[in-house]
């Protein structure tokens, strides 16, 4: 069998996809290569990269020096985190004030060339913000999310079009994990009368996570999309486990930590889709998890619950 070589185009029912490891991502075209195109990959990136983190970092450019100082200042570890994470937000909105006000300087007919003092003003806070970006964590709480906090720098440092590329190869690896996800809970599901349709409702809500992973918010068909992922979602999410009409505490036990774990599942697997980045850590403990689920289901427990079938 040939091998498909990574950055491979080809038209798919009709839509434009780029190759992967192992996945025909939808592709899009890169806009030009300027300091406006670049402006505005940066302020888009700076928004998306505050939806996913945690609450109360977004802290205006012109408060960068009072970030700093209460960072500087601070002595007891936990708030210098999170004031370390304020800090990353300031020099991050910084960074986006700065390349604004280029763009509208290179607008009224001013040269601004890579050598440009606000230039390596720019990029300085974009890297130092990157350098505090382990301090941030998901909204979740879960664990950091380092690839967003290096996606405004590497938008700045690179060309646009070698930007996108990096995406691809982001979001190849996200659905790669969304599909791990979504096996392991087939898996541990798929022989269980209490959770007997939960296969085929997970089946439905990653494909459709999947879909939202690699379609940008200005494409047309976000709207059939985003709701068709909410959907399945919510079906996911409503499920009842099958027991019957007085169910023994181990069966209950049994079903509470099923629907934990469907809950916990497809947030992770959201989490994944919407920032199109992995989260590693907190799939591995979720995996982890999945399996002392299977490991409970002693013989004993899989009596009780064929007696529900």
């Amino acid at each position: 069998m040939a091998v498909i070589p990574n950055g491979t185009l080809r038209v798919v029912d009709g839509i434009k996809r780029v190759y992967y490891d192992g996945y025909w991502i939808k592709a899009y075209d890169p806009p030009a290569d300027t300091l406006r195109a670049k402006k505005t990959l940066i302020q888009s990136l700076t928004r998306r990269l505050f939806n996913h983190v945690e609450h109360g970092i977004n802290i205006p450019g012109k408060r960068l020096e009072e970030a700093r100082q209460a960072y500087e200042r601070e002595e007891e570890p936990a708030r210098k985190r999170v004031k370390g994470a304020m800090l990353a937000g300031a020099l991050f909105n910084r960074a986006t004030d700065i390349f604004t006000n280029l763009v509208e300087l290179q607008e009224k007919g001013i040269e601004i060339d890579q050598d440009n003092a606000l230039m390596h003003e720019c990029g300085d806070c974009l890297q130092e913000a990157l350098s505090l970006g382990r301090m941030v964590l998901h909204r979740s709480g879960e664990e950091g999310i380092d690839e967003l906090w290096g996606e405004p720098f590497r938008a700045f440092s690179i060309p646009v079009e070698q930007f996108y590329e990096s995406r691809y190869i982001k979001i190849s690896q996200t659905l790669r994990d969304i599909d791990r996800i979504s096996e392991a809970m087939v898996h541990m599901f798929a022989h269980d009368p209490v959770f007997a349709d939960v296969p085929s409702l997970l089946r439905r809500f990653t494909d459709e996570a999947k879909n939202k992973c690699e379609t940008l918010r200005t494409d047309t068909d976000i709207f059939d999309v985003w709701s068709g992922f909410v959907v399945a979602s919510e079906q996911l999410g409503a499920y009842a486990p099958r027991l019957p009409a007085q169910p023994d505490v181990t069966l209950m036990r049994h079903a509470a930590d099923g629907i934990r774990l469907i809950k916990q599942g497809r947030a992770l697997i959201t989490y994944l889709s919407r920032a199109r980045v992995t989260m590693p850590r907190s799939m591995k403990d979720y995996l982890e998890r999945c399996e002392e689920y299977q490991r409970n289901y002693h013989p004993v427990l899989a009596v009780a619950v064929a007696a529900t079938a």
